[in-house]
């Protein structure tokens, strides 16, 4: 006598037990496609295949290409800036201590996500770029705003030099972290630069924050 079985079929495209860990695990597939190929070129099909997984798979989770992008903006992107974001608030009031914290808020969050500086060069930086506007209208702005009203501040206040521009130290200080990072893989050859730790390029972009190139006149 035949024994019957008591489970059901599972219909094509649905996740089995470990589906807990799918979806994470898929919306990493797609960040990595869009670090590679952008988010405009990379199809599902793409994303299915880093992912090794069917497309159908990515159609019951997401329920389509649209729907993943905003949950990789929602799940990946928002949550690293707003990290961020926080731990800025909760920096002290001096300049020092600021400078210390925006430079360690940015190598904590590239040292968590190591695709962040490819992909904010590619779909921010870029023109045309997939989260550009996004990043503007949801976090850029008021970002922005907090952090060149803090720098005038402490213009006013005599602790920062009044030469300086409070919007261009912004641009200054992404230029000094972000951008690195971003291009670790030509510095690092061009220079014979693998020796460089991630602590040497954090030292350094402090002392030059901190203290400048002390030139004479």
């Amino acid at each position: 006598m035949t024994r019957r079985t008591t489970d059901k079929k599972r219909h094509p495209g649905r996740p089995g037990r470990d589906a807990a860990e799918q979806r994470p695990a898929l919306i990493d597939a797609a960040l990595a496609c869009y670090c590679r190929e952008g988010v405009a070129a990379t199809s599902l099909k793409a994303i299915a295949g880093e992912a090794r997984v069917t497309p159908a798979l990515l159609h019951y989770y997401f329920g389509g290409r649209d729907q993943l992008q905003r949950a990789v903006i929602e799940e990946r992107v928002l949550p690293l800036l707003r990290g961020i974001q926080q731990q800025l608030q909760d920096a002290g009031e001096g300049m020092d201590d600021f400078i210390i914290a925006f430079t360690d808020a940015l190598d904590d969050a590239i040292a968590e996500h190591p695709w962040w500086p490819a992909l904010w060069v590619r779909e921010v930086l870029c023109e045309g770029g997939a989260l550009r506007e996004v990043l503007i209208e949801q976090v850029g702005q008021a970002f922005a705003t907090t952090l060149t009203e803090r720098f005038a501040r402490a213009q006013r206040d005599g602790r920062l030099n009044p030469a300086l521009d409070p919007r261009l130290l912004l641009v200054s200080l992404i230029g000094l972290t972000l951008f690195p990072a971003a291009g670790a893989p030509v510095w690092r050859q061009m220079l014979g630069a693998d020796d460089v730790t991630r602590r040497d390029l954090q030292q350094h972009t402090r002392a030059l924050l901190l203290r400048g190139l002390e030139l004479k006149p």
